[in-house]
């Protein structure tokens, strides 16, 4: 794999004529034609897309309206009540609410069926889709009923993805489909996009999740394609069967790339026909002469079979390479584990060795990225005639939608699978975020799905229960089970792969999903259950502000997921205040409290009454404060906490990373950087700060008070650096904070305190 930062120009889709001081004239020589960069930007498949679905006039300042939207169960209760708050009468584009993360009740929080019929009965009331639970995970539902070439796609899950059927798709937070809800527009400067020119063919064994955690590996730590396009196209393309590409292409989101697009071909066709969209199709190319800003080259061929060992998709390494240094390699994800769980937990991996091989304890095969059609039926042609053994060793098997378990059941996979002991279940997210098959303590599972973040597993840090997660491909996973659980890569097995014909039966569909065909009915009443809950009042941004620190994280990355963690705690995920008590509670327990401290103080100025009596220790602060700016007083200021992170927002798309950081009076995130754009705007969209502080010691800590002074003019003047104070020792401590670049609408958003603010009728 080789990675040219400088960009390079694509001619025909084959040549490549890499960036240099002689390129133009290179390009001219092979095509006889004069072309600038400029003008060769706009022949990738990227810019053609985003241009027809831009409103601005502006290809640089993009606004864009999408043509679909598509959220699960843990979002889409949040955005429809976001959406009703700002005068919600009918969805003005297709909007699907699919059911595939069906948290059980395990702490709380709203019953599952509640969310589902204030679902059906919004996609009634509104004009929606309604997948019921079970029938589909969100992703794949698209793939087989929504996606088309050249469309776009926003949908309220970060792995959104759906570029190898030739639709660009995004994932962000919620507040972003409220505003397509509204007929808003998804407001970004004009991405860059890095072409991906794929040769080759994969050998044998090796799966789409092999190609794709090779390249996480190779782009994630540097940010190679942060919040860029990844185009794939070159030779390469047409040697991968279609749900091959897409199991490549869902993986993308690992990368923090922004979207992903793939160039069409016959094969992408058959896709559509098969699924009875023939019309769906476009053939899709870059234009004669095209110009990637950057740009990385993939002999497919090169690849072999990978594990991303924990606890991140980008700690990956081959199988080979894994077995052959196995003690070193556990000793340093045992060392990760000490800084990822701050020495609360121990995690012991080397004790997984027997007889010098790994011991795995639980395999799965699932989701949105696993449980395609042609990763079951290979895993079956692996399996078939052998036992996973009866011992601690166990393995599950999760089709990602009906059609495709229905195919399974009928072409005998399944009855293959169960055969050796292997359990089929239902389409269901729930390994994914921890909802489903939680490994014991200190367990080690082996996945083929999306993510390995700590405790994404669904462990209970808090209580002392740790395991851990390695991703891998379903292949590799099935040649592991194929030997009881010892650590074994696919291309080691000797098997001959059937590749059966997939038939699609959309029958299933047409008996249960709810389809309104784009007809509202205003009649009809919504159903709420008695935990669904509207989001609490919030106040607009202060004049002036009095920040608190209450957590402070030194990890290199800090995901959604340990800023408010997935799994059985979802189920608090319809009711704000519920689920806030969950925020940070798996890396910082003690940040709810403090954050709910300081949050008396604001909620004391807004009913008239004095900030200091309800925290007493804000008196000696607002002196100090006062005897530099005296024209502070309680009817231009307000009070609130905030958080460091060094690179917060890797991960989910769950906008209540921030919302929850919201309702308990948090004001503003400071950060090295932020991870994903996705994170940075749901701060926005929550009305919160998203600060940046250059690297290098911090002019504060953890409890210290931080004054902004005149931060609502600073934000109405579109300030990107703002006056900053450390309230210590009696004195006012300078420091400059900064921010980048707010479009009008985002400063809005933050001056009203939120979307719904900015929104409300």
């Amino acid at each position: 794999m080789k990675l040219y930062k400088e960009g390079a120009f694509l001619i025909q889709g084959k040549d490549v004529v890499l960036n240099a001081p002689d390129a133009l004239e290179a390009v001219k020589s092979k095509t006889g034609k004069e072309v600038t960069i400029d003008q060769a930007k706009q022949n990738t498949i990227a810019y053609g897309i985003l241009r027809d679905h831009n409103t601005s006039g502006n290809m640089d300042k993009l606004q864009i309206k999408f043509d679909k939207l598509t959220s699960h169960d843990i979002t889409f209760v949040g955005i429809i009540q976001t959406a009703r708050a700002s005068g919600l009468e009918k969805f003005p584009i297709p909007y699907v609410l699919t059911n595939c993360h069906n948290s059980l009740c395990a702490v709380g929080g709203t019953i599952n069926e509640d969310d589902h019929m204030f679902g059906l009965t919004c996609a009634k009331k509104y004009g929606g889709i309604y997948v019921p639970p079970h029938q589909a995970v969100i992703h794949q539902f698209a793939r087989e009923m929504l996606a088309g070439g050249g469309r776009m796609i926003l949908g309220s899950d970060s792995h959104t993805r759906y570029g190898a059927l030739g639709t660009m798709a995004v994932g962000e937070g919620g507040p972003e489909l409220v505003k397509q809800l509204l007929e808003q527009t998804y407001d970004i400067d004009r991405p860059e996009v890095v072409g991906i020119y794929l040769t080759g063919e994969p050998i044998k064994g090796v799966g789409p999740q092999d190609i794709a955690l090779a390249i996480i590996g190779e782009v994630f730590g540097n940010g190679f394609v942060k919040n860029k396009v990844m185009e794939f196209v070159g030779p390469g393309v047409s040697n991968l069967s279609v749900d091959f590409r897409i199991g490549v292409d869902v993986m993308t989101t690992e990368t923090t790339c922004l979207s992903s697009i793939w160039r069409t071909d016959d094969k992408v066709k058959e896709f559509y026909e098969i699924h009875g969209r023939e019309e769906d199709y476009e053939e899709l190319n870059p234009g004669e002469i095209a110009y990637y800003d950057s740009f990385i080259e993939i002999d497919l061929s090169q690849i072999r079979p990978m594990i991303a060992m924990p606890f991140h998709p980008s700690n990956t390494y081959t199988i080979d390479e894994l077995n052959a240094n196995l003690m070193d390699i556990l000793d340093d994800c045992e060392k990760r584990a000490e800084v990822s769980f701050d020495g609360k937990v121990k995690l012991d991996l080397k004790s997984k060795v027997r007889n010098g091989k790994l011991y795995v304890d639980q395999g799965i095969i699932a989701g949105c990225a696993g449980g395609g059609f042609e990763n079951i039926c290979d895993a079956a042609d692996i399996l078939k005639g052998t036992s996973i053994g009866a011992d601690e060793f166990t393995l599950s098997v999760y089709p990602a939608s009906t059609p495709i378990y229905m195919e399974l059941v009928k072409n005998g996979a399944v009855a293959n699978l169960l055969a050796t002991g292997a359990i089929v279940k239902t389409a269901f997210c729930g390994p994914c975020f921890g909802a489903g098959d939680t490994p014991a303590n200190n367990a080690f599972s082996i996945r083929h799905s999306t993510r390995n973040f700590p405790n994404r597993e669904g462990s209970k840090v808090q209580n002392g229960q740790i395991s851990s997660v390695a991703l891998m491909d379903a292949r590799s996973i099935a040649a592991t089970a194929a030997n009881k659980g010892y650590l074994t890569s696919a291309t080691e097995i000797d098997v001959e792969y059937t590749k059966p014909k997939y038939f699609f039966d959309k029958t299933i569909y047409e008996n249960r999903v709810f389809d309104s065909h784009g007809v509202a009915d205003p009649d009809v009443e919504i159903q709420f259950g008695p935990n669904i809950k509207d989001w609490p009042a919030m106040s607009a941004l202060p004049e002036n502000m009095v920040l608190k620190v209450v957590s402070e994280i030194h990890d290199p990355v800090t995901t959604t997921d340990e800023l408010i963690p997935s799994g059985e705690t979802s189920s608090y995920r319809s009711n704000p205040l519920g689920l806030a008590e969950f925020a940070l509670s798996r890396k910082d327990p003690e940040y709810v409290g403090r954050a709910k401290e300081i949050q008396k103080a604001q909620k004391a100025i807004e009913a008239g009454q004095c900030a200091g009596e309800a925290v007493p220790e804000l008196r000696d602060i607002m002196e100090v404060v006062k005897s530099q700016f005296p024209d502070v007083c309680h009817d231009n200021i307000g009070f609130g906490s905030t958080i460091f992170a060094v690179k917060p927002g890797d991960g989910s798309a769950r906008e209540q990373a921030a919302s929850c950081q919201k309702v308990l009076g948090g004001w503003a995130n400071i950060a090295n950087e932020y991870a994903t754009k996705r994170y940075r705007s749901n701060l926005i969209n929550w009305g919160m700060l998203p600060f940046i502080i250059d690297e290098g010691e911090l002019p504060f800590k953890n409890l210290d008070y931080i004054f902004l002074p005149g931060i609502r003019k600073a934000i109405a003047d579109s300030k990107t650096e703002f006056e900053a104070y450390v309230v210590k020792d009696g004195r006012l401590n300078p420091f400059t904070l900064k921010m980048g670049e707010l479009t009008p609408d985002e400063r809005e958003i933050i001056l009203k305190g939120c979307l719904i603010n900015y929104n409300r009728k």
